[in-house]
């Protein structure tokens, strides 16, 4: 079931009503039904891949939780890791692998082909797993208690509005909550319903209006020159910025009008003046699950340079592979690792340069020449990330340096209408502006214009929003393009 469909338009108040008028005792009966139907909506057999994933890591995190010595709680650890990890191995990964293999056989004159079994991945497994293994860990290393309700874990991996494309929640925020009775409260309602509104607008009017720009240029990747490239490369910036946090906003918001908190997972990842930066604002819950489990664990930064600039290098690899079966995903994690560890490198020359010139931090032109940088830098790798082939993307590169006087029209490209480009550029630019308004808010003491409007002003502004949505989104039901990992 899709957000941006019919069937969660009546699915989504249907147990929202259910889930108040229902008791207490009774409520994770009901969100942990409405979560599988949720989720059986796509593929019913593979709700049977999160039930055993459950029952699994439920009983071994009992197991762990019975035994004080941590080396003997091992091997219900690596019981959770071998069923969580083998099952995402099995159905994201095999056949890239086995059609890698082919290809260095293949190199080497090897005829012999290893087999590829074209299985259909499994909706949200990446983040469902990645959900489910936090808590494993988290038990092993005494952090969080075992959860003894099944029910309740049960319901923790599978909630629904963050079950297939997060965010990625941790035990000990989401899982006490649960257990706590919410009752109907006016202002919590609205402020989920407004940050769901919000979403839609990300993800139907920016994102998927974006999305045929960005598909005209990289799927024709030979055809497409200059600013055409850096067109269809702009689009696709805004367009998964516009899907994954409005899929997030619509997430947090659908589980705020029920009570329950769920992380924040973008804070304005443009407004960055590093990538450092940008990696504490983009897909928050992921970005720190890395952090906590894969960077930290290696030694993070506690270590010597080299082997920290190898942490760095294999926390982004993994976080690429992460995304995707393909290797367009690893050059793309490779390339956040290099300008992370390029940064460390070249901090003591751009002090320097900065006082010789006399660009202070924190001034306007600084402030600006940084954050521009910083969605270059992105805006360049997601050029890989989107590519169907690595090939592709180097294509894309070439071109971007092929300019023609012919580009420098409206009519950058062949059969999209000029007049939707600039509708398209002027919707990110209100998209950015009320960003920009929440981002100067919060350094500089700003109040939103909103907050302090009368109800009237307030409400002009919600059917604004809505009256905007319905005349200017995509209402085509695109999936979710994180749905995909």
């Amino acid at each position: 079931m899709l957000f941006n469909s019919i069937h969660f338009i009546f699915f989504f108040p249907i147990v929202v009503m259910l889930y108040f008028a229902c008791s207490q005792r009774y409520r994770w009966v009901l969100l942990l039904i409405a979560s599988y139907y949720f989720y059986m909506c796509w593929k019913p057999e593979y709700a049977l891949l999160i039930l055993i994933s459950t029952v699994v890591d439920y009983f071994a995190a009992l197991k762990m939780g019975e035994i004080t010595e941590k080396k003997k709680r091992r091997p219900y650890l690596y019981l959770s890791l071998l069923v969580n990890l083998g099952f995402l191995f099995t159905f994201k990964y095999l056949d890239f692998f086995s059609d890698s293999i082919n290809n260095v056989l293949l190199a080497f004159n090897i005829f012999h082909q290893v087999p590829l079994y074209e299985l259909i991945l499994p909706v949200g497994i990446s983040f469902y797993t990645f959900q489910t293994l936090s808590y494993s860990v988290d038990v092993y290393n005494s952090k969080v208690k075992p959860e003894k309700h099944f029910g309740i874990f049960a319901l923790y991996v599978s909630f629904f509005p963050q079950l297939v494309a997060g965010p990625i929640e941790r035990p000990d925020r989401l899982l006490p909550q649960f257990h706590q009775k919410f009752n109907f409260d006016y202002d919590r309602v609205v402020a989920g319903l407004k940050m769901m509104a919000w979403g839609f607008f990300m993800k139907l009017v920016i994102a998927d209006r974006l999305a045929e720009i960005a598909n005209i240029v990289f799927n024709n990747p030979e055809k497409y020159n200059g600013l055409q490239v850096l067109l269809g490369t702009w689009g696709f910036s805004f367009q998964i910025f516009g899907d994954f946090a409005g899929y997030s906003l619509i997430a947090i918001g659908a589980a705020k009008v029920m009570g329950y908190d769920l992380m924040e997972n973008f804070r304005r990842p443009y407004f960055s003046q590093s990538i450092r930066e940008f990696w504490t604002r983009w897909h928050i819950s992921l970005s720190s699950w890395f952090r906590d489990y894969v960077y930290i664990p290696l030694g993070g930064n506690r270590v010597v340079k080299w082997r920290w600039y190898y942490n760095l290098m294999v926390t982004f690899l993994v976080s690429g592979l992460w995304h995707g079966a393909n290797w367009t995903f690893v050059v793309w994690g490779g390339l956040h690792g290099l300008y992370l560890v390029a940064a460390i490198l070249l901090q003591p020359h751009k002090n320097k340069l900065k006082q010789q010139i006399g660009l202070k931090e924190g001034s306007f032109t600084n402030t600006f020449l940084e954050i521009t940088t910083t969605f270059i830098l992105a805006g360049f790798a997601w050029i890989f990330f989107r590519a169907n082939t690595v090939g592709d993307a180097f294509t894309l590169i070439g071109n971007i340096f092929n300019f023609s006087w012919e580009q420098f029209s409206l009519n950058l490209l062949a059969g999209y209408p000029a007049y939707k480009l600039i509708i398209a550029f002027l919707l990110v630019a209100l998209m950015e502006f009320m960003h920009s308004l929440e981002e100067w808010g919060e350094k500089w003491g700003i109040q939103h214009p909103l907050y302090h409007k009368n109800t009237y002003v307030r409400w002009a502004a919600y059917v604004l929003l809505i009256t905007i949505t319905i005349g200017f989104g995509v209402f085509t039901s695109n999936q979710f393009i994180y749905f995909q990992f």
